[in-house]
């Protein structure tokens, strides 16, 4: 998700760092000190305006949350949600790139993933950008614990498919699959703005929860 250029977002950003962590390779590996406690640590890459993320972190008090987004104009509007909620304690942003997660996270540093329409890359040139293609899944697994999990949702059909293909390839379990979620839609499910706008519409979203096998 991109926005029009915000000059101030920089400036907003660098000014909430009780919301957005300026220095997120300093917690590499030591997250718990950062929220001062050791419950488990869910992270959303590509966290867009951030309602899903806040959502989760409102609803979900026990758990520790991590919005991921590259772009300050949408972490601006994902901030300014934050300060909207009465910033969760047991929420923070980072102004990072989603490829470079072993940067800033490390082996069992976080329970859960969640990827929310993420950009379908559809031609097939694009295929490594995917977020879903194996190099990804092998970054995922460098951060999460031992069987952890990835649950993603998305409203095209044809990443979903490759993505359960891709998925499916790695080795990983899927767990829970949709093909129109808000058809029987799970008790607590918190929807993006992208939900929101599909669903209104008419349009099924997919989603699945995939998890990690532990190789013995």
């Amino acid at each position: 998700m991109r926005l029009r250029h915000n000059p101030d977002a920089p400036e907003f950003l660098a000014s909430h760092p009780d919301i957005v962590e300026q220095n997120p390779e300093n917690y590499r590996g030591k997250w718990q000190e950062l929220f001062n406690n050791d419950h488990p640590l869910h992270i959303e890459v590509g966290t867009g305006k951030g309602q899903f993320v806040t959502g989760m972190a409102l609803a979900n008090p026990e758990i520790n949350y991590i919005g991921i987004e590259l772009f300050d104009s949408v972490l601006f509007k994902a901030c300014e949600k934050v300060i909207e909620a009465g910033k969760p304690a047991n929420l923070r942003l980072l102004k990072v790139d989603g490829a470079d997660l072993e940067k800033y996270f490390s082996k069992n540093d976080v329970d859960r993933l969640y990827l929310n329409f993420s950009d379908p890359w559809p031609k097939s040139r694009h295929a490594k950008r995917r977020l879903t293609h194996e190099g990804f899944l092998k970054l995922y697994e460098a951060v999460l614990i031992d069987n952890g999990e990835i649950h993603f949702k998305t409203d095209n059909r044809g990443l979903f498919e490759y993505s359960l293909i891709s998925m499916t390839d790695y080795g990983m379990k899927l767990n829970f699959l949709s093909l129109d979620l808000h058809a029987d839609e799970p008790e607590g499910n918190i929807m993006t703005e992208y939900e929101e706008k599909f669903s209104a519409k008419g349009q099924p979203i997919y989603r699945v929860e995939a998890q990690f096998i532990a190789k013995k």
